[in-house]
Protein backbone atom coordinates (compact mmCIF):
# COMPACT_ATOMS: atom_id res chain seq x y z
CA UNK A 1 0.00 0.00 0.00
CA UNK A 2 2.93 2.58 0.62
CA UNK A 3 4.61 1.61 -2.28
CA UNK A 4 1.44 2.37 -4.59
CA UNK A 5 1.19 5.95 -2.54
CA UNK A 6 4.54 6.73 -3.72
CA UNK A 7 3.91 5.75 -6.85
CA UNK A 8 0.23 7.84 -7.26
CA UNK A 9 2.20 10.91 -5.45
CA UNK A 10 5.24 10.91 -8.26
CA UNK A 11 2.44 10.46 -11.24
CA UNK A 12 0.65 13.23 -10.33
CA UNK A 13 3.97 15.14 -9.49
CA UNK A 14 4.80 14.64 -13.31
CA UNK A 15 1.63 15.21 -14.28
CA UNK A 16 1.77 18.50 -12.53
CA UNK A 17 5.12 19.23 -14.55
CA UNK A 18 4.52 17.09 -17.78
CA UNK A 19 5.52 18.98 -20.81
CA UNK A 20 3.36 20.02 -23.12
CA UNK A 21 5.93 21.34 -26.02
CA UNK A 22 9.06 20.37 -25.97
CA UNK A 23 11.96 22.35 -27.79
CA UNK A 24 12.02 22.29 -30.25
CA UNK A 25 8.67 22.72 -31.76
CA UNK A 26 9.26 22.66 -35.40
CA UNK A 27 6.05 24.49 -35.91
CA UNK A 28 5.23 25.43 -39.74
CA UNK A 29 2.95 28.58 -39.58
CA UNK A 30 -0.31 28.32 -41.77
CA UNK A 31 0.37 32.15 -43.23
CA UNK A 32 3.14 32.75 -44.72
CA UNK A 33 6.65 31.81 -45.74
CA UNK A 34 9.08 29.71 -44.15
CA UNK A 35 12.42 29.88 -44.94
CA UNK A 36 13.99 26.78 -46.95
CA UNK A 37 16.89 26.59 -45.50
CA UNK A 38 15.64 27.02 -41.56
CA UNK A 39 17.40 24.82 -38.67
CA UNK A 40 16.06 24.88 -35.34
CA UNK A 41 19.48 24.19 -34.52
CA UNK A 42 20.38 27.35 -35.04
CA UNK A 43 17.71 28.44 -32.80
CA UNK A 44 18.87 25.99 -29.99
CA UNK A 45 22.49 27.33 -30.51
CA UNK A 46 21.38 30.68 -30.09
CA UNK A 47 19.40 29.62 -26.88
CA UNK A 48 22.47 28.46 -25.50
CA UNK A 49 25.16 31.29 -25.73
CA UNK A 50 22.04 33.32 -24.83
CA UNK A 51 21.61 31.48 -21.22
CA UNK A 52 25.41 30.90 -20.98
CA UNK A 53 26.23 34.74 -21.89
CA UNK A 54 23.49 36.73 -19.93
CA UNK A 55 21.49 34.56 -17.48
CA UNK A 56 22.73 34.91 -13.66
CA UNK A 57 21.32 33.53 -10.48
CA UNK A 58 20.17 35.20 -7.45
CA UNK A 59 19.00 33.83 -4.35
CA UNK A 60 16.09 31.57 -3.34
CA UNK A 61 15.47 30.13 -7.35
CA UNK A 62 15.33 33.52 -8.85
CA UNK A 63 17.18 34.86 -11.78
CA UNK A 64 17.74 37.87 -13.63
CA UNK A 65 19.07 38.58 -17.14
CA UNK A 66 22.25 40.59 -17.78
CA UNK A 67 21.90 44.20 -19.26
CA UNK A 68 24.65 46.19 -21.12
CA UNK A 69 26.22 46.63 -17.89
CA UNK A 70 26.09 43.14 -16.31
CA UNK A 71 25.35 44.73 -12.55
CA UNK A 72 21.80 45.84 -14.10
CA UNK A 73 18.92 44.59 -14.98
CA UNK A 74 15.77 45.64 -17.07
CA UNK A 75 12.06 44.62 -17.24
CA UNK A 76 12.80 44.01 -21.17
CA UNK A 77 15.53 41.74 -20.41
CA UNK A 78 12.78 39.93 -18.08
CA UNK A 79 10.03 39.58 -20.54
CA UNK A 80 12.62 38.63 -23.37
CA UNK A 81 13.85 35.72 -21.22
CA UNK A 82 10.54 34.91 -19.43
CA UNK A 83 9.86 34.18 -24.26
CA UNK A 84 12.34 32.60 -24.70
CA UNK A 85 12.76 30.26 -21.02
CA UNK A 86 8.86 28.85 -22.15
CA UNK A 87 9.73 27.94 -26.01
CA UNK A 88 12.78 26.73 -24.99
CA UNK A 89 10.66 24.40 -22.16
CA UNK A 90 13.44 25.66 -19.74
CA UNK A 91 11.00 25.66 -16.57
CA UNK A 92 13.40 26.02 -14.20
CA UNK A 93 14.86 29.27 -15.61
CA UNK A 94 11.15 30.50 -16.49
CA UNK A 95 10.06 30.22 -13.32
CA UNK A 96 12.86 32.07 -11.59
CA UNK A 97 12.43 34.97 -14.07
CA UNK A 98 8.84 35.28 -13.04
CA UNK A 99 9.51 35.07 -9.55
CA UNK A 100 12.30 37.99 -9.79
CA UNK A 101 9.87 40.13 -11.59
CA UNK A 102 7.58 39.92 -9.14
CA UNK A 103 10.26 40.52 -6.22
CA UNK A 104 10.72 44.14 -8.45
CA UNK A 105 7.38 45.48 -9.29
CA UNK A 106 5.98 49.01 -8.01
CA UNK A 107 2.71 49.81 -6.22
CA UNK A 108 0.62 48.76 -9.55
CA UNK A 109 1.76 45.59 -9.78
CA UNK A 110 4.16 46.07 -12.63
CA UNK A 111 8.18 45.51 -12.49
CA UNK A 112 10.15 48.24 -12.07
CA UNK A 113 12.36 49.07 -15.34
CA UNK A 114 15.96 48.53 -14.57
CA UNK A 115 17.19 46.87 -11.11
CA UNK A 116 20.78 47.08 -9.52
CA UNK A 117 21.59 43.44 -9.97
CA UNK A 118 18.91 41.00 -7.78
CA UNK A 119 17.36 43.87 -5.76
CA UNK A 120 17.54 47.43 -5.53
CA UNK A 121 15.36 49.95 -8.11
CA UNK A 122 18.00 51.90 -10.32
CA UNK A 123 14.65 52.96 -12.84
CA UNK A 124 11.06 53.60 -10.90
CA UNK A 125 7.85 52.18 -12.66
CA UNK A 126 6.67 50.21 -15.74
CA UNK A 127 8.19 49.41 -19.66
CA UNK A 128 5.36 48.37 -21.08
CA UNK A 129 6.71 46.34 -23.57
CA UNK A 130 8.08 44.01 -20.76
CA UNK A 131 4.35 43.67 -18.94
CA UNK A 132 3.75 42.70 -22.37
CA UNK A 133 5.88 40.10 -22.97
CA UNK A 134 6.07 38.41 -19.45
CA UNK A 135 1.93 38.15 -19.88
CA UNK A 136 2.11 36.40 -23.12
CA UNK A 137 4.83 34.27 -21.76
CA UNK A 138 2.66 33.27 -18.66
CA UNK A 139 -0.38 32.05 -21.04
CA UNK A 140 2.21 29.87 -23.04
CA UNK A 141 3.77 28.86 -19.64
CA UNK A 142 -0.42 27.33 -18.82
CA UNK A 143 -0.07 25.35 -22.21
CA UNK A 144 3.67 24.18 -21.09
CA UNK A 145 3.48 22.93 -17.30
CA UNK A 146 -0.35 23.35 -16.78
CA UNK A 147 -0.95 25.77 -13.56
CA UNK A 148 -1.30 23.09 -10.50
CA UNK A 149 1.85 23.60 -9.24
CA UNK A 150 4.03 26.17 -7.37
CA UNK A 151 2.85 29.14 -9.49
CA UNK A 152 -0.39 29.25 -11.17
CA UNK A 153 0.63 30.77 -14.27
CA UNK A 154 -3.10 31.08 -15.31
CA UNK A 155 -4.07 33.50 -12.78
CA UNK A 156 -0.57 35.52 -12.89
CA UNK A 157 -1.62 35.97 -16.39
CA UNK A 158 -5.35 37.25 -15.45
CA UNK A 159 -3.53 39.40 -12.85
CA UNK A 160 -0.83 40.66 -15.52
CA UNK A 161 -3.75 41.42 -18.36
CA UNK A 162 -5.74 43.20 -16.50
CA UNK A 163 -3.23 44.98 -15.05
CA UNK A 164 -1.87 46.17 -18.19
CA UNK A 165 -5.10 47.02 -19.32
CA UNK A 166 -5.65 49.32 -16.00
CA UNK A 167 -2.23 50.99 -16.11
CA UNK A 168 -1.04 50.68 -19.71
CA UNK A 169 -3.73 51.07 -21.92
CA UNK A 170 -4.74 55.03 -22.44
CA UNK A 171 -8.53 55.33 -20.98
CA UNK A 172 -11.04 55.81 -24.02
CA UNK A 173 -8.89 55.56 -26.67
CA UNK A 174 -6.86 52.34 -26.94
CA UNK A 175 -3.73 53.38 -27.12
CA UNK A 176 -0.86 51.92 -25.76
CA UNK A 177 0.88 53.83 -22.87
CA UNK A 178 4.75 53.19 -22.58
CA UNK A 179 4.75 52.79 -19.34
CA UNK A 180 1.87 52.90 -16.47
CA UNK A 181 3.68 56.30 -15.35
CA UNK A 182 3.81 57.85 -18.40
CA UNK A 183 2.30 58.23 -22.20
CA UNK A 184 -0.76 57.90 -24.59
CA UNK A 185 -1.76 59.87 -27.16
CA UNK A 186 0.69 62.37 -26.88
CA UNK A 187 3.78 59.64 -27.12
CA UNK A 188 3.47 56.15 -27.97
CA UNK A 189 6.06 53.64 -29.23
CA UNK A 190 5.09 51.38 -31.91
CA UNK A 191 8.16 49.49 -31.36
CA UNK A 192 5.97 47.67 -28.39
CA UNK A 193 2.74 47.20 -30.40
CA UNK A 194 2.22 43.27 -29.93
CA UNK A 195 -1.29 43.34 -31.49
CA UNK A 196 -0.97 38.91 -32.08
CA UNK A 197 -0.57 39.15 -28.34
CA UNK A 198 -3.61 41.54 -27.97
CA UNK A 199 -6.08 38.95 -29.38
CA UNK A 200 -4.33 36.77 -27.43
CA UNK A 201 -5.36 38.45 -23.89
CA UNK A 202 -8.81 38.95 -25.28
CA UNK A 203 -9.81 35.57 -25.32
CA UNK A 204 -7.87 33.74 -22.66
CA UNK A 205 -9.63 36.88 -20.32
CA UNK A 206 -12.90 36.87 -22.24
CA UNK A 207 -12.43 40.61 -23.15
CA UNK A 208 -12.21 40.05 -27.08
CA UNK A 209 -14.04 43.05 -27.90
CA UNK A 210 -11.72 45.47 -25.92
CA UNK A 211 -8.15 43.91 -26.77
CA UNK A 212 -9.36 44.07 -30.18
CA UNK A 213 -10.16 47.84 -30.36
CA UNK A 214 -6.38 47.87 -29.08
CA UNK A 215 -4.80 45.96 -32.22
CA UNK A 216 -6.97 47.92 -34.19
CA UNK A 217 -5.51 51.16 -32.59
CA UNK A 218 -2.25 49.77 -33.26
CA UNK A 219 -2.20 49.93 -36.98
CA UNK A 220 -4.07 53.09 -36.96
CA UNK A 221 -1.03 54.65 -35.56
CA UNK A 222 1.45 52.99 -37.47
CA UNK A 223 -0.95 54.03 -40.34
CA UNK A 224 -0.55 57.64 -39.43
CA UNK A 225 2.75 57.51 -38.68
CA UNK A 226 3.88 56.51 -41.93
CA UNK A 227 1.51 58.87 -43.85
CA UNK A 228 2.06 61.76 -41.75
CA UNK A 229 5.93 61.62 -42.32
CA UNK A 230 5.68 60.42 -45.77
CA UNK A 231 7.86 57.00 -44.85
CA UNK A 232 9.77 54.94 -47.25
CA UNK A 233 8.58 51.38 -46.88
CA UNK A 234 7.46 50.39 -42.89
CA UNK A 235 9.85 52.69 -41.60
CA UNK A 236 7.92 53.77 -38.37
CA UNK A 237 9.42 56.61 -36.10
CA UNK A 238 10.93 55.35 -32.84
CA UNK A 239 8.72 57.72 -30.75
CA UNK A 240 5.14 59.17 -31.88
CA UNK A 241 1.78 60.54 -31.05
CA UNK A 242 -1.14 58.55 -31.96
CA UNK A 243 -1.60 61.04 -34.44
CA UNK A 244 1.34 59.93 -36.26
CA UNK A 245 3.09 63.35 -35.75
CA UNK A 246 6.58 63.32 -34.10
CA UNK A 247 5.94 64.00 -30.35
CA UNK A 248 7.07 66.94 -28.87
CA UNK A 249 7.49 64.92 -25.39
CA UNK A 250 10.68 62.56 -27.70
CA UNK A 251 12.51 66.21 -28.59
CA UNK A 252 11.76 67.81 -25.09
CA UNK A 253 13.58 64.82 -23.52
CA UNK A 254 16.64 64.42 -25.57
CA UNK A 255 15.29 60.99 -27.25
CA UNK A 256 17.76 59.40 -29.56
CA UNK A 257 17.38 61.24 -32.54
CA UNK A 258 14.32 63.17 -31.32
CA UNK A 259 12.31 59.92 -31.57
CA UNK A 260 11.76 60.94 -35.17
CA UNK A 261 13.93 57.74 -37.36
CA UNK A 262 13.85 54.48 -37.36
CA UNK A 263 16.98 52.96 -34.96
CA UNK A 264 17.06 50.43 -32.01
CA UNK A 265 13.15 51.17 -30.74
CA UNK A 266 11.19 50.92 -33.65
CA UNK A 267 13.59 48.19 -35.42
CA UNK A 268 11.47 45.58 -33.70
CA UNK A 269 8.42 46.45 -35.25
CA UNK A 270 8.73 44.55 -37.97
CA UNK A 271 9.28 41.24 -36.29
CA UNK A 272 6.26 41.79 -33.67
CA UNK A 273 3.89 43.03 -36.40
CA UNK A 274 4.61 39.79 -38.58
CA UNK A 275 3.81 37.63 -35.73
CA UNK A 276 0.23 39.02 -35.88
CA UNK A 277 0.17 38.09 -39.62
CA UNK A 278 1.77 34.25 -39.01
CA UNK A 279 -0.65 33.65 -36.39
CA UNK A 280 -4.03 35.05 -37.18
CA UNK A 281 -3.73 35.86 -41.04
CA UNK A 282 -4.23 39.62 -40.46
CA UNK A 283 -4.58 41.39 -43.51
CA UNK A 284 -2.85 44.94 -42.10
CA UNK A 285 -0.21 42.83 -40.34
CA UNK A 286 0.63 41.29 -44.45
CA UNK A 287 0.10 45.10 -45.59
CA UNK A 288 2.70 46.02 -43.17
CA UNK A 289 5.02 43.48 -43.09
CA UNK A 290 5.39 43.11 -46.88
CA UNK A 291 6.01 47.32 -46.91
CA UNK A 292 9.52 46.24 -44.55
CA UNK A 293 10.43 43.28 -46.11
CA UNK A 294 9.91 44.99 -49.98
CA UNK A 295 12.17 48.34 -48.36
CA UNK A 296 15.12 45.75 -48.19
CA UNK A 297 14.62 43.58 -50.96
CA UNK A 298 14.26 46.55 -53.47
CA UNK A 299 15.31 49.49 -51.91
CA UNK A 300 18.58 48.02 -50.42
CA UNK A 301 19.24 45.42 -52.68
CA UNK A 302 19.17 42.55 -50.57
CA UNK A 303 19.30 41.86 -46.28
CA UNK A 304 23.39 42.19 -46.41
CA UNK A 305 23.42 45.80 -47.15
CA UNK A 306 20.65 46.62 -43.81
CA UNK A 307 22.79 49.18 -41.31
CA UNK A 308 21.19 50.10 -37.66
CA UNK A 309 19.85 53.31 -38.45
CA UNK A 310 16.97 54.82 -41.17
CA UNK A 311 15.46 58.25 -41.20
CA UNK A 312 11.65 57.61 -42.50
CA UNK A 313 12.12 59.14 -45.67
CA UNK A 314 14.72 55.99 -46.43
CA UNK A 315 18.14 57.75 -46.29
CA UNK A 316 20.72 56.37 -43.65
CA UNK A 317 21.80 57.59 -40.59
CA UNK A 318 23.19 54.19 -39.12
CA UNK A 319 26.49 52.87 -39.53
CA UNK A 320 26.32 48.60 -38.36
CA UNK A 321 25.25 45.71 -39.82
CA UNK A 322 23.72 43.74 -36.62
CA UNK A 323 20.76 41.04 -35.52
CA UNK A 324 18.53 44.02 -34.10
CA UNK A 325 18.12 45.18 -37.31
CA UNK A 326 18.55 42.07 -40.17
CA UNK A 327 16.33 39.13 -37.79
CA UNK A 328 13.14 41.76 -37.56
CA UNK A 329 13.86 42.37 -41.21
CA UNK A 330 14.31 38.89 -41.80
CA UNK A 331 10.91 37.96 -39.62
CA UNK A 332 9.07 40.26 -41.85
CA UNK A 333 10.17 38.62 -45.51
CA UNK A 334 8.19 35.53 -43.87
CA UNK A 335 5.37 37.68 -44.45
CA UNK A 336 5.89 38.95 -47.59
CA UNK A 337 5.92 37.08 -51.14
CA UNK A 338 9.36 36.18 -52.09
CA UNK A 339 10.95 33.08 -50.95
CA UNK A 340 14.40 33.65 -51.87
CA UNK A 341 15.07 36.72 -50.35
CA UNK A 342 13.51 35.07 -46.85
CA UNK A 343 15.78 32.18 -47.29
CA UNK A 344 19.22 34.73 -47.90
CA UNK A 345 17.31 36.77 -44.65
CA UNK A 346 17.67 33.86 -42.68
CA UNK A 347 21.21 33.11 -43.51
CA UNK A 348 22.63 36.61 -42.96
CA UNK A 349 20.50 36.76 -39.75
CA UNK A 350 22.45 33.16 -38.94
CA UNK A 351 26.13 34.80 -40.28
CA UNK A 352 26.03 37.39 -37.50
CA UNK A 353 27.47 36.50 -34.41
CA UNK A 354 27.20 39.10 -31.44
CA UNK A 355 27.72 36.86 -28.59
CA UNK A 356 28.73 39.36 -25.77
CA UNK A 357 25.62 42.17 -27.19
CA UNK A 358 22.72 41.98 -24.65
CA UNK A 359 20.47 43.39 -27.06
CA UNK A 360 21.53 42.37 -30.23
CA UNK A 361 22.07 38.60 -29.45
CA UNK A 362 18.75 38.50 -27.35
CA UNK A 363 16.87 39.77 -30.16
CA UNK A 364 18.91 37.30 -32.62
CA UNK A 365 17.63 34.48 -30.60
CA UNK A 366 13.88 35.31 -30.49
CA UNK A 367 13.92 36.07 -34.12
CA UNK A 368 15.11 32.89 -34.88
CA UNK A 369 12.76 31.04 -32.76
CA UNK A 370 9.98 32.56 -34.67
CA UNK A 371 11.74 31.74 -37.96
CA UNK A 372 12.62 27.99 -37.13
CA UNK A 373 8.60 27.44 -36.14
CA UNK A 374 9.54 27.70 -32.44
CA UNK A 375 7.64 30.76 -31.58
CA UNK A 376 3.96 29.80 -31.55
CA UNK A 377 0.17 30.76 -30.40
CA UNK A 378 -0.55 27.79 -27.96
CA UNK A 379 -4.08 25.80 -29.11
CA UNK A 380 -5.17 26.77 -25.63
CA UNK A 381 -4.97 29.94 -25.14
CA UNK A 382 -7.97 30.40 -23.75
CA UNK A 383 -10.17 30.04 -20.55
CA UNK A 384 -12.01 27.42 -19.82
CA UNK A 385 -15.88 27.78 -19.82
CA UNK A 386 -16.28 28.17 -16.58
CA UNK A 387 -13.78 31.26 -15.94
CA UNK A 388 -16.47 33.52 -17.89
CA UNK A 389 -17.43 36.50 -16.93
CA UNK A 390 -20.93 37.54 -15.13
CA UNK A 391 -22.06 40.91 -14.89
CA UNK A 392 -18.63 42.60 -14.80
CA UNK A 393 -20.85 46.22 -14.00
CA UNK A 394 -22.10 44.65 -10.28
CA UNK A 395 -19.07 43.80 -9.22
CA UNK A 396 -16.35 46.22 -7.57
CA UNK A 397 -13.86 45.78 -4.57
CA UNK A 398 -12.95 48.75 -2.19
CA UNK A 399 -10.40 50.38 -1.31
CA UNK A 400 -8.07 48.82 -3.91
CA UNK A 401 -4.95 49.10 -3.31
CA UNK A 402 -5.78 48.27 0.94
CA UNK A 403 -3.94 48.03 4.40
CA UNK A 404 -5.54 44.80 5.52
CA UNK A 405 -9.94 45.04 4.88
CA UNK A 406 -11.34 45.22 1.53
CA UNK A 407 -15.10 45.10 0.80
CA UNK A 408 -16.39 43.31 -2.43
CA UNK A 409 -19.82 44.16 -3.89
CA UNK A 410 -21.19 41.66 -5.96
CA UNK A 411 -24.95 40.08 -5.63
CA UNK A 412 -26.54 38.45 -2.64
CA UNK A 413 -25.60 34.33 -2.42
CA UNK A 414 -22.16 34.80 -4.57
CA UNK A 415 -19.24 32.66 -3.66
CA UNK A 416 -16.38 34.88 -2.53
CA UNK A 417 -12.71 33.07 -3.17
CA UNK A 418 -9.98 34.62 -2.24
CA UNK A 419 -6.71 33.72 -4.22
CA UNK A 420 -3.13 33.93 -2.76
CA UNK A 421 -0.51 35.50 -5.13
CA UNK A 422 0.54 31.89 -5.12
CA UNK A 423 -2.09 30.49 -6.19
CA UNK A 424 -4.32 28.77 -2.78
CA UNK A 425 -7.90 29.46 -2.09
CA UNK A 426 -7.25 31.16 1.34
CA UNK A 427 -10.53 32.22 1.92
CA UNK A 428 -13.95 31.05 0.70
CA UNK A 429 -17.63 32.02 1.90
CA UNK A 430 -21.20 33.01 0.53
CA UNK A 431 -22.32 36.27 0.84
CA UNK A 432 -25.52 37.02 2.86
CA UNK A 433 -25.55 40.86 1.02
CA UNK A 434 -24.44 43.11 -1.48
CA UNK A 435 -21.34 44.18 0.40
CA UNK A 436 -19.26 41.69 2.13
CA UNK A 437 -15.64 42.76 4.04
CA UNK A 438 -12.97 40.40 3.50
CA UNK A 439 -9.80 41.01 6.09
CA UNK A 440 -6.78 39.87 5.13
CA UNK A 441 -4.58 41.53 7.77
CA UNK A 442 -2.78 38.46 8.33
CA UNK A 443 -1.75 38.00 4.89
CA UNK A 444 1.42 39.46 3.54
CA UNK A 445 1.21 42.15 0.66
CA UNK A 446 1.01 41.23 -2.75
CA UNK A 447 -1.78 40.99 -5.44
CA UNK A 448 -4.38 38.61 -4.82
CA UNK A 449 -7.25 37.44 -7.02
CA UNK A 450 -11.34 37.95 -6.03
CA UNK A 451 -12.92 35.47 -7.77
CA UNK A 452 -17.06 36.23 -7.30
CA UNK A 453 -18.95 32.84 -8.89
CA UNK A 454 -22.37 31.78 -9.10
CA UNK A 455 -24.45 29.01 -8.72
CA UNK A 456 -25.12 29.02 -12.74
CA UNK A 457 -21.25 27.71 -12.48
CA UNK A 458 -20.34 31.57 -13.91
CA UNK A 459 -18.08 33.76 -12.37
CA UNK A 460 -15.92 37.18 -12.71
CA UNK A 461 -12.10 37.41 -10.85
CA UNK A 462 -11.21 40.86 -9.94
CA UNK A 463 -7.95 41.67 -8.09
CA UNK A 464 -6.72 43.64 -5.17
CA UNK A 465 -3.24 44.65 -3.85
CA UNK A 466 -2.50 44.22 -0.71
CA UNK A 467 -0.14 46.73 0.38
Amino acid sequence: MKNLLLITVAFLCLKSYAQKQPFPANVVFTNGLMASNKNSLDAQNNYKIWKDNFVTSCSNGRFRVKFDDPSQTVSEGIGYGMLLAVYAADKTLFDGLWLYYKDNVNFNGVMNWKINGCSGINGANGATDAELDAAFALIVADYQWASNGTLNYKSDAQILIATIKSHEIEANTFVLKPGDQFGGSQITNPSYFSPAYYRAFGTFSNDITFWNQVAAKSYTIINNNLTVNNAVGGLVSDWCQASGAYSTIASANGYNREGKAYTYDAARTPWRIAVDYLWYGTADAKAYAKKSSDFVRINLGGSANIKDGYNQNGSLNGQWHNATFVGAFACAAMAGENQAHLDASYSDLNNLNEPNSYFNHTLKTLYSFLLTGNFYLPPTANLSTGDFDLEKSTVTLFPNPSADRFTVHAPQQSTISVISPSGSIIHQQKTTNENTEINLANQSSGIYLIKISNDDFKSVTKKVILK
